[in-house]
């Protein structure tokens, strides 16, 4: 059986894809509230506990010109900062300053995971069920479950599955929570004041890791392009293999591939659905907009 929080974002995606395909339309609360099938007051009150902000609000978060401008604005933080605007509480840490990677050893990548002992389990998120595997040493991968991978239901079969194994094609994997788990799921609460650094442990090429460690320093609230990440590693000619890298990222949400847009300003791809990543990256922006408010 699904847990609310899942069904709760079901219908948001629901409601996030019906705006985006009649969004030349305008399409008004109550409109969208019937394609959901909540009264208008119902669906208000649910997307607003769910993104902090209003639809309406929401919504301009994810305009192809919000975006356009989200790169261009001066008021923006600069794309690979490290650090969060001064002046924010503790209480709205970025997680990504708190994630460390730990690439794995020769043998291990070449062998496939031989020898190594792989947790993994499955728990709800804001953005729907997701499942999270740890080694010894940190945790090598999260990915969301498709709409049939609910709690309770059999997942070996789901994409996120078949993606974890073919990572580590020799390892030998055990259905249970540990620590590492525990703490990336913490991310997901409203409240990251007690979130120690994240461990990963991650398979993957020395260029592939770079890239990855370069998409942590994208800000909560920011976007970058491919063409910007290539320049920030010293390699300007290597949007395309930056694109394959990011593509390729194991972690999702951990190592913030979905900040990642086309040059136009575009969404851009993302390996579990545009609507995910629309709702990931307004769902961001409420929280960054939340905190600049919560400082003043």
């Amino acid at each position: 059986m699904e847990s609310q929080e899942v069904l709760n974002y079901r219908r948001i995606a629901q409601a996030i894809e019906f705006i985006r395909q009649q969004y030349k339309l305008q399409p008004g609360l109550e409109e969208v509230a019937e394609h959901v099938g909540l009264s208008p007051a119902h669906f208000q009150r649910l997307f607003t506990e769910w993104a902090g902000v209003s639809p309406k609000k929401f919504i301009q978060f994810l305009t192809l010109q919000d975006a356009k401008q989200a790169l261009r604005s001066e008021a923006q933080p600069t794309l690979f900062e490290t650090t969060y605007e001064a002046g924010l509480s503790s209480t709205s840490r970025l997680h990504d300053l708190f994630v460390s990677i730990e690439g794995m050893t020769p043998a291990e990548f070449k062998h496939g995971g031989s020898g190594l002992l792989i947790n993994y389990d499955i728990a709800g998120s804001p953005f729907g069920n997701v499942l999270v595997a740890s080694t010894s040493k940190g945790v090598c991968f999260l990915g969301f479950l498709d709409e049939k991978g609910a709690i309770g239901e059999i997942f070996e079969e789901s994409q996120s599955m078949q993606d974890l194994k073919s990572l580590f094609p020799k390892a030998s994997f055990v259905r249970q929570s540990d620590a590492f788990q525990q703490q990336v799921l913490s991310i997901f609460s409203r409240d990251w004041s007690a979130i120690q650094e994240i461990k990963l442990h991650l398979k993957g090429t020395s260029f592939q890791l770079k890239v990855w460690e370069c998409l942590l320093k994208i800000p909560l609230g920011a976007t970058s392009t491919y063409g910007a990440i290539a320049e920030n590693i010293g390699s300007p000619k290597a949007s395309r293999a930056v694109g394959t890298a990011v593509g390729s990222n194991p972690v999702s949400f951990l190592i913030p591939c979905h900040r990642v847009i086309r040059g136009d300003g575009g969404i851009g791809g993302y390996h579990w659905g545009p609507t995910r990543k629309r709702a990931i990256l307004g769902w961001e922006s409420a929280k960054w907009e939340s905190a600049k408010t919560d400082s003043l």
